[in-house]
């Protein structure tokens, strides 16, 4: 399975159970049915729709930065909307939104026990984070103590309340925010949270023909154009995400290529902190996901090539007086994007 008419579009009735996802093609149905969802209602954002879902079926989080007004809502929400829970929970729910502020406290997100008087008993109060798609809206603008707290729930899917454990859904997946411009009053995320986050994307204002296209199609977006469309339920992305981790090739000089990669920026005079040894784990799902959505089987270097800075940029600590990350990023590409090509040729 390498080529375009290998993959074949199945059909999805979202009244009938779906059958399980049990090979490439029936991944590949689930990504063409949330592209063609998440365009529908967001538009001008394709690039940003292609890492949304290559995170979602990575298994890995997403923080977005970005100017008021750009869509991130609209986006996030579009993506809860593409999903049918075909496994229903009291306590968890498809689309959260979490409005990060100063004065959040972490049982706000994660959730409380609350005393019934009329049953004499405790009860938990599930938060917002009981969700499979969360948006964590100016992550920044709240305290550590909450940054911590969905540290270990991006980290672990999991929360721990009054010294007890409670699991996240399977698919959860955070869709986080910040502004690029307004830093007063904000807490920088440290490194180990913004290690936490597959991609890093930032978001510029869209052309100018995509724009008059949002003008002129307002009223049917309004009134739920792109309803119709077919969804993924729940089961189908996480079968996805198995089939794709299990199918998809990843070359032994793919690897390599990798730590190569990593190596460069650990020995780099201009870079403090260089990648880690996680973002290199986290990135070999992504590259398997991103060759399917471009309807491959394996994975090659212009998926590395293509990935690379939105996964390693905010890994990097610069050294003062540094050019721009993306170009640091390229320069320590060079030489093993090289070699991969060379091992490439020879096979």
């Amino acid at each position: 399975m390498t080529t375009d008419s290998d993959f074949t579009q199945s059909e999805h009735v979202t009244h009938t159970p779906a059958p399980p996802i049990t090979d490439l093609n029936g991944a590949y149905g689930v990504v063409q049915r949330l592209r063609n969802r998440l365009q529908m209602a967001v538009r001008g954002r394709d690039e940003v729709i292609e890492l949304m879902i290559i995170a979602l079926l990575s298994d890995g989080h997403v923080l977005l930065e970005d100017y008021p007004g750009s869509g991130k809502t609209t986006l996030a929400k579009a993506l809860g909307d593409c999903i049918i829970d075909d496994k229903p929970d009291d306590d968890i729910v498809t689309f959260r939104r979490i409005q990060f502020t100063p004065d959040l406290l972490p049982s706000d997100v994660t959730g409380t026990t609350i005393f019934d008087p009329n049953t004499n008993r405790f009860f938990f109060r599930a938060g917002p984070i009981f969700a499979h798609i969360v948006l964590a809206d100016e992550i920044n603008r709240t305290s550590p103590k909450v940054q911590s707290a969905m540290l270990e729930a991006m980290a672990e899917k999991q929360t721990t309340i009054d010294n007890r454990t409670r699991k996240l859904d399977e698919l959860f997946f955070v869709i986080a925010t910040q502004n690029p411009l307004d830093l007063a009053g904000t807490f920088p995320l440290p490194s180990a949270q913004l290690d936490r986050f597959l991609f890093k994307v930032r978001m510029h204002h869209i052309h100018r023909e995509a724009e008059l296209e949002i003008l002129a199609s307002y009223k049917a977006r309004r009134a739920g154009a792109g309803a119709d469309l077919p969804r993924a339920t729940r089961t189908e992305i996480c079968d996805a995400r198995r089939v794709i981790e299990n199918t998809v090739h990843v070359a032994p000089e793919v690897r390599e290529c990798l730590v190569d990669i990593a190596n460069q920026t650990r020995s780099d005079a201009r870079i403090l902190q260089g990648a880690s040894t996680r973002s290199l784990v986290l990135m070999l799902p992504a590259l398997q996901s991103r060759a399917l959505t471009r309807v491959r089987d394996y994975v090659n270097a212009e998926d590395v090539e293509y990935l690379a800075k939105y996964i390693f940029a905010h890994r990097l600590e610069l050294a003062p007086g540094t050019d721009t990350v993306e170009a640091v990023i390229k320069e320590c590409m060079a030489k093993p994007m090289e070699r991969l090509a060379r091992a490439t040729l020879k096979r």
